[in-house]
């Protein structure tokens, strides 16, 4: 079977992440592929922001655990210790569809590098929120963006699931 299939088909959520950093060459890796998603008229309206840092990290997850309702001291990145956050320009008509494509690409990206991921909710929440503001205004990002989703990686503490089988009604020819 051909690789890219291969990962497209394998690629499963990772809710049980070891502690240990990806390597920084697959991280480089996994990002470059992001930014090589498809983009309404070629505008590239999402940004990617990078977080390794564990006490931002940690900030990040109690806030969006907040967000969600969840029990405070819960982890809804699921101890991962990377966190990619995809942002789109607002004033782009594509911007949701853009950021969604960045996000499958970090995800297969990562999986045909043997690092394991899932998307986590609630970006838009958190940077409509003073924590998310104030990481934009450090990194020096004035533009209307919004938060699309954060990628969490990682390497699995256990197996992940199988995949279910599909649909039957899942593709109509006409």
């Amino acid at each position: 079977m051909n690789e890219t299939l291969k990962v497209l088909e394998t690629r499963r959520s990772c809710r049980n992440f070891k502690p240990d950093m990806v390597k920084e060459e697959d991280l480089k890796a996994i990002l470059e592929a992001g930014t090589y998603a498809a983009t309404g008229m070629g505008k590239q309206s999402p940004i990617i922001i990078a977080v390794t840092d564990k006490a931002t990290r940690d900030a990040l997850s109690a806030a969006n655990a907040k967000i969600a309702g969840m029990p405070e001291g819960t982890d809804p990145f699921y101890g991962a210790p990377v966190i990619l956050i995809v942002l789109a320009k607002k004033d782009v008509v594509t911007y949701i569809y853009d950021g969604s494509l960045v996000m499958g690409n970090l995800m297969n990206a990562a999986k045909s590098l043997g690092v394991d991921s899932i998307w986590i909710h609630r970006a838009k929440e958190e940077f409509e929120s003073e924590i998310g503001r104030e990481i934009l205004a450090k990194l020096g990002i004035t533009d209307e963006y919004e938060g699309i989703g954060h990628c969490a990686l990682g390497y699995a503490a256990a197996p992940l699931n199988e995949p279910a089988p599909r649909k039957d009604n899942y593709v109509y020819y006409i």
